[in-house]
Parts: structure tokens; C-alpha cells; sequence
């Protein structure tokens, strides 16, 4: 599958236990999606278009009205990266 920089950062930061926080309109639709890390830090790479593109190949999933994690397809598809900290 092929991801770009920016989503395998958002899927990385996931993958590590992180959530993707959303605020929905009137209508339902989500308007603003912000990724944060395990240790609360807010990531900038996630804007609303990485996060549609996640969302719709099935790599990020909500369950019950609750952030944004992390799917196993997600998990499979996300690229080994080393931890910095």
C-alpha cells in the first residue's frame, strides 16, 4: 500500500499508542481532526486530509464516539521506524 511521509508519521505515532481527537459540525461532518501522542503531545504532520485518507483505507478506526486508534491492517501496514526518545 502506498502511504505517504506524513501518514506513516500519524500511523507511527498511533502505532505507539497515541489517538486521534475529532470535533464534528451541526451536520455531522468532521471538521477538525488532531493527532496526539502517547505522552499528550500534539502531532503536526495529521491535518484533516491525512486523516481522511487514513480513515478511508480502514487503517484508523473509532469505535463507540471514541478518539481515533490504530486498526491491525493499520499496524501491518505502518513501516518500522526507531524510537528517538
Amino acid at each position: 500500500m502506498n502511504i505517504s511521509k506524513y501518514e506513516q508519521r500519524v500511523l507511527h505515532a498511533l502505532a505507539q499508542g497515541g489517538c486521534i481527537a475529532h470535533r464534528r459540525d451541526e451536520r455531522g461532518r468532521i471538521v477538525e481532526a488532531e493527532c496526539f501522542t502517547r505522552d499528550g503531545w500534539l502531532l503536526a504532520d495529521c491535518n484533516l486530509s491525512a486523516f481522511a485518507r487514513l480513515k478511508r483505507r480502514g487503517l484508523i478506526a473509532s469505535t463507540g464516539g471514541q478518539p481515533y486508534r490504530i486498526t491491525r491492517l493499520g499496524l501491518a501496514s505502518v513501516r518500522a521506524q526507531l524510537d528517538n526518545r
